[in-house]
């Protein structure tokens, strides 16, 4: 599945909440998307398309973000963060 735009990002995450995924999939969605709101409202409304630029954005708020997590959980966000941006534009 292909999301092209941050709607649709959205309804993938909401959607992770209704198949009772794991526990470190839930965390790390809910903390990314966080971010993905906090960047986004800098590009537009929640229909606007997914961009290589608010993809970059989110990925150094991120990195910028690492020490408020421990270890393990920076290590289990980024993993889900790297994995989610294959699923990201085309």
């Amino acid at each position: 599945m292909k999301v092209k735009s941050l709607v649709e990002l959205y309804q993938y995450f909401d959607e992770l909440v209704e198949q009772e995924v794991d526990s470190d999939v839930l965390f790390s969605s809910s903390y990314i998307r966080g971010f993905i709101a906090l960047v986004s409202s800098q590009f537009g409304d929640e229909n606007q398309p997914l961009s290589a630029e608010l993809i970059e954005c989110v990925s150094k708020e991120l990195s910028n973000a690492k020490t408020e997590l421990t270890p393990q959980d920076s290590a289990i966000v980024n993993n889900y963060w790297l994995s989610l941006q294959n699923n990201l534009l085309d």
